[in-house]
C-alpha cells in the first residue's frame, strides 16, 4: 500500500501502458481518476479498480481545465500526475510527415504537458506536496528513423522534465519520466508500420532482455517514482527497456 491515500490522475489512462500504471495505483492504495478520449474503456477501467472516469481531450485547454475542476470537486485535489496520453505518426520519412499529422504529435505530446502543469501545478505548489510523471519514450534517447517528430516529441518531454523538476523542487512537487520502449499497446502497429512476425522480430532484436515492455512494467515503475520512496528523485527519465538504450 505504498500509495495509501493518494489522490492520482492518470492520462489515457483507458489503454496500454496508462492502464497498467492505473491498476498498479489502484492496487497500492490510490483513489484513481483515468482520463481518456474514449469514456467507454475509462469507465470499464475505473469500475475495475474502484476509480473514476472522466472523458477528456490532453490537448484542448478547455477541457484539462475542465479535468481539473472536476477533479478538485471529486478527488478533493491531486496527489499525482500522470502525463501518459500520447500518440505517433506511421513511420516515414520526415519530410512525408503531414503537417496535420505533425501538429496533432506535437499537440497531445507535448501541449498536454504544458496544459496539465498550467491547471494541476499551482495547486501542488500551493500544497506544498504532489509527483507529476511524464511518459516519454526511449525514442527521445536512442531514436528510430522514419519516426523523426515523434522522437523529437518524447525528446521535448524528457527536456520538459528536467526543467519542471528544476523549477518546482523549491516547492516541493518532484517531476520525473519513465522512457519504456515498444510495448504490447494500441501504438505498438503505429511504430512498426505493420504488425507481422518478422517485423516484432526486428524489434525485438534491439532489445538484449528480449521481450516488449508490458503496461505491468510500467506500472510498477511509475509507483516507485510517484511513491514517497522515491522522495529524494526528481529530474530522472527512467529506461525500463530492457537495455535498449544501453
Amino acid at each position: 500500500m505504498r500509495l495509501e491515500g493518494k489522490k492520482a490522475i492518470v492520462t489515457g489512462g483507458a489503454s496500454g501502458f496508462g492502464a497498467g500504471i492505473v491498476r498498479k495505483f489502484a492496487a497500492e492504495g490510490a483513489k484513481v481518476m483515468v482520463a481518456d478520449l474514449n469514456l467507454d474503456l475509462a469507465e470499464e477501467i475505473a469500475a475495475e479498480v474502484g476509480g473514476l472516469a472522466i472523458k477528456t481531450d490532453v490537448s484542448s485547454n478547455d477541457s484539462v481545465s475542465h479535468l481539473a475542476d472536476v477533479a478538485s470537486s471529486l478527488l478533493g485535489g491531486v496527489d499525482i500526475l500522470v502525463n501518459n496520453a500520447g500518440i505517433t505518426h506511421l513511420p516515414k520519412l520526415m519530410q512525408d510527415v503531414t503537417e496535420e499529422e505533425f501538429d496533432r504529435v506535437l499537440a497531445v505530446n507535448c501541449k498536454s504537458v504544458y496544459l496539465t502543469a498550467k491547471h494541476f501545478v499551482p495547486a501542488m505548489t500551493e500544497a506544498g506536496k504532489g509527483a507529476i510523471l511524464n511518459v516519454a519514450s526511449t525514442a527521445g534517447l536512442s531514436p528510430r528513423p522514419r519516426l523523426n517528430w515523434y522522437n523529437a516529441s518524447k525528446g521535448w518531454m524528457i527536456t520538459a522534465t528536467k526543467t519542471m523538476a528544476v523549477e518546482l523542487a523549491p516547492s516541493g512537487v518532484r517531476v520525473n519520466a519513465i522512457c519504456p520502449v515498444a510495448g504490447e499497446t494500441p501504438l505498438l502497429k503505429s511504430f512498426m508500420g505493420e504488425d507481422t512476425p518478422e517485423m516484432r522480430a526486428k524489434f525485438l532484436s534491439t532489445i538484449p532482455i528480449g521481450r516488449f515492455s508490458t503496461p505491468e512494467d510500467m506500472g510498477n515503475a511509475a509507483c516507485f517514482l510517484c511513491s514517497d520512496e522515491a522522495g529524494m528523485i526528481t529530474g530522472v527519465a527512467m529506461e525500463v527497456d530492457g537495455g535498449r538504450c544501453i
